[in-house]
């Protein structure tokens, strides 16, 4: 039997791909920037090698220890954490910051997958479901502390993993409702918000009528999920309000348009839009946009990197991009369903779960259909926090499928 086998040859190339061109595109930003992220990455190559060369068992094993290690490093940072754009989340030795965050879903990842594996596992049990839902909902709050909006909204991710594992599709209709109820809330008056609820319950219960069953317990239902909406309809500009300056602004541009704060919040998604626009199908030509050469981007090399794609490369080229991260991420969950393992099953989901947040928050947020929440682009965005941190998820995963593939159960 050869060694290559069980290696699985087309997500390998995928992550080679997207890194490599990440590299040359924080390159043509910012020099000295891009040969700081080849050296990350011959890092995360070498870190990856490591993982390879590791026995199967360990992940599962010491699950919860890495668990528990990535919680204490989130809540570290209130006493030891450098503030850095606004927000406490980094932690800082001389040169080299490092974000606790992106480590930490390794740890939730690993500690789920472990905890589902188990033989007494069964999401129809309060047990499980309320355990399941701590070891995401803990490590979730210390960020929300911080507070990290971003991130919390990547933790959402697990719950797809969960779904597959037998998860009620009810938990995705509630989050959907209470989001559609809070966005719409944000710019229209909350007594028409409560009509709008009140006039979509009376047209449930009239086509339902004669398949409720009513009683005790359904009016409890209908009541106090009416009255939660309209709770959350009624204090949502409240919400909005009391929040930070900057970050209020980031969700009125979408709204209002990023004309509307372009000397502010709107800045970045301005000139992002620009670049993106200006490089037609087949780009300015690598180095050759005068968006990016002319850095009007905050963060392009993080955050925003994408935009610079869109102005050297155009259309074509960031199209390109887009198909390559729809096939990798397809790739890991198409891997994840046929482990014999449920342990790397759940890994897997939980992994392809998280790139695919994170990939459509990202494009959503420089394109201007998604708030400012300083979510990276996996393998993308200039830092070595983000790019180790997935590249120990990708060959996590690389090595447990490698051994699915190669054992005889």
């Amino acid at each position: 039997m050869k060694w290559t086998e069980g290696l699985d040859k087309t997500s390998i190339f995928m992550y080679l791909a997207i890194s490599s061109f990440a590299v040359a595109n924080i390159y043509s930003v910012d020099e000295t920037l891009g040969k700081k992220q080849l050296i990350f990455f011959g890092i995360s190559l070498v870190v990856g090698l490591m993982i390879f060369m590791m026995r199967t068992k360990f992940f599962e094993n010491f699950s919860s220890i890495i668990y528990v290690g990535g919680v204490l490093l989130l809540i570290g940072l209130f006493p030891f954490g450098t503030e850095i754009l606004g927000q406490k989340n980094w932690y800082k030795f001389g040169g080299v910051t490092m974000q606790p965050v992106e480590f930490a879903k390794i740890g939730v990842s690993l500690m789920l997958a472990n905890y589902v594996s188990g033989p007494d596992f069964n999401l129809k049990v309060k047990k499980s479901l309320w355990t399941s839902l701590a070891i995401i909902g803990i490590p979730a709050a210390v960020v929300l502390a911080i507070p990290d909006v971003g991130s919390l909204l990547v933790f959402t991710a697990y719950f797809i993993a969960l779904f597959r594992e037998g998860l009620s599709g009810w938990f995705f209709g509630v989050g959907g409702i209470l989001a559609a109820v809070f966005l719409v809330a944000l710019a229209v008056d909350p007594v028409y918000v409560i009509l709008g609820v009140a006039v979509i319950y009376g047209f449930v219960i009239l086509f339902n009528y004669h398949k409720i069953n009513w009683n005790i317990f359904s009016l409890a239902n209908f009541g106090g999920s009416f009255i939660l909406l309209c709770g959350l309809a009624f204090i949502t500009p409240t919400i909005l309000e009391k929040m930070p300056k900057h970050q209020r602004e980031r969700i009125e541009v979408l709204y209002k348009g990023e004309k509307a704060f372009r000397d502010t919040s709107g800045y970045n998604l301005l000139y992002s839009k620009t670049a993106i626009g200006s490089g037609g199908f087949f780009g300015k030509g690598y180095k050759e946009g005068s968006v990016t050469q002319g850095k009007f981007v905050p963060e392009q090399e993080t955050d925003y990197i994408f935009c610079t794609v869109g102005e050297e490369w155009g259309f074509f080229g960031a199209s390109l991009l887009v198909i390559f991260y729809a096939i990798f991420i397809g790739r890991i969950y198409y891997l994840s369903e046929r482990q014999k393992s449920t342990f790397n099953r759940v890994f897997g989901y939980c992994f392809a779960s998280i790139l695919l947040m994170h990939f459509a928050i990202n494009l959503g947020m420089v394109m201007g259909l998604f708030p400012t929440v300083g979510i990276p682009l996996p393998f993308f965005s200039y830092g070595g926090s983000s790019l180790l941190a997935f590249s120990i998820m990708t060959f996590i995963f690389f090595k447990l499928n490698y051994t699915d593939q190669n054992s005889l159960v």
